[in-house]
């Protein structure tokens, strides 16, 4: 009887995964064919962003671990808000060699994921996917996918050691070798996903609008995109994305943080909400000089799918102490605090947000006679810059969070306090 379960979990694994190998495979040797027929033609912003993938995949298949970074590019819990009891204990479980190879920032995992449809844009090592496996349940589903062959071939090598380690009867987790500019080339179904998760990788990619579209299509509606990312002060100079080493640190893909706030609004999404920031130390006196007077500082947002024009007034909304490890409070963002039971005046998007996501049943919605001001005017966005709440907070990373040094189950963000 043993063997047999063990056959049959087997099966169950190769199944699951080949269900996304198969479409990718097909695809590149479709694309392979195609480029070998048009080769003397070749579109020259193409063939530049095929290269920045190669040059991020040698230097990341170069890295051992973490430590081997040269920059502080961490994305920290907030100091007042120490990591999630339930994450914690997953992260805990996790597979040491899994850890060991994480490049990401921290740990990006928002609240209330149980049973929901989870993709992880960049899995790397797959150390997040895990985490995710434990707190979507049996019933839940994760999907890593990532463009290094290498890492996504290392991290099914333990998606039986953490079904086991979970107590599941059948595994929940599969990993996809593809790119997040290219999500449905990869198998990634439109509107299929309840939550999509990113840990520092998209400032890895040459095309952020491609990638973040990709990211609405396949977000079912009311769906988040929960993200951590590296950002610029302002906009990297062309001259920086030459250099191979400023690409695979992240500082040539940055993104001016300006600009994403305009690029998600173009595509549909809700105004970004920031969760957390720090500003980033760069180790190197070399990459040092070539950054010049740019500055770096990650940044945790989250953006909402949302239905359009779902709500044009105020609302009183009021918290039922109902979100898993949120008894007390609620945080949705470094803005917004919902105490239970306690109500509170916010504008449309923020009620339409809890209103029409999956925190809709955690929330009492009472709409207001007043209309909101808010959504025919422009706004001031300086609270939305990650520099502005890194200075709030008088927040620095002061070691790398990626080395595995700093307690990710307790806040160790340098404060002012």
């Amino acid at each position: 009887m043993a063997n047999k379960r063990e056959r049959l979990r087997n099966e169950h694994i190769r199944a699951l995964n080949a269900e996304f190998i198969d479409t990718h495979k097909g695809y590149e040797r479709e694309k392979n064919a195609e480029r070998m027929r048009s080769k003397p033609f070749l579109n020259p912003v193409l063939t530049m962003a095929g290269g920045t993938h190669e040059n991020v995949k040698k230097y990341y298949s170069s890295l051992e671990t973490g430590e081997d970074l040269q920059t502080s590019a961490a994305c920290p819990v907030p100091s007042h808000l120490p990591m999630r009891e339930s994450a914690c204990e997953a992260l805990q479980q996790v597979h040491p060699d899994v850890c060991k190879r994480f490049f990401g920032c921290g740990v990006v995992i928002p609240e209330k994921l149980k049973g929901c449809s989870v993709l992880d844009l960049g899995s790397g090592s797959g150390r997040d996917c895990y985490i995710l496996s434990k707190l979507v349940g049996e019933d839940g589903h994760v999907t890593g996918i990532d463009m290094t062959e290498e890492l996504v071939q290392a991290s099914r090598k333990y998606i039986q050691y953490h079904e086991e380690k979970f107590g599941y009867a059948r595994p929940n987790t599969v990993f996809v070798e593809g790119y997040m500019e290219k999500l449905s080339e990869a198998g990634i179904q439109s509107n299929s996903m309840d939550v999509i998760v990113s840990n520092c990788v998209i400032c890895l990619c040459p095309d952020k609008r491609a990638v973040l579209s990709e990211a609405y299509k396949v977000l079912k509606e009311g769906g988040e995109l929960y993200f951590s990312d590296m950002y610029a002060s302002k906009v990297v100079p062309d001259s920086f994305k030459e250099d191979p080493v400023l690409w695979g640190e992240g500082m040539a893909g940055a993104l001016y943080w300006h600009d994403l706030i305009c690029i998600v609004k173009e595509l549909g999404f809700s105004t970004p909400r920031l969760v957390a920031a720090s500003h980033i130390q760069v180790y190197s006196p070399e990459l040092q000089k070539k950054a010049g007077d740019i500055k770096y500082a990650s940044g945790t947002y989250r953006i909402f799918k949302l239905p359009q024009h779902s709500i044009q007034t105020k609302a009183l909304i009021t918290y039922k102490g109902t979100v898993p490890d949120c008894a007390e409070c609620f945080e949705l963002d470094a803005s917004y605090s919902f105490k239970t039971n306690v109500a509170v005046e916010v504008d449309a998007e923020i009620a339409a947000i809890l209103k029409y996501t999956r925190f809709s049943s955690d929330f009492v919605v009472q709409m207001k006679d007043e209309p909101d001001p808010g959504l025919s005017s422009a706004g001031q966005d300086y609270h939305l810059s990650p520099f502005w709440l890194a200075d709030k907070l008088h927040s620095c990373v002061k070691q790398c969070s990626k080395t595995g040094k700093l307690g990710v189950c307790g806040s160790e963000t340098a404060s002012g306090n």
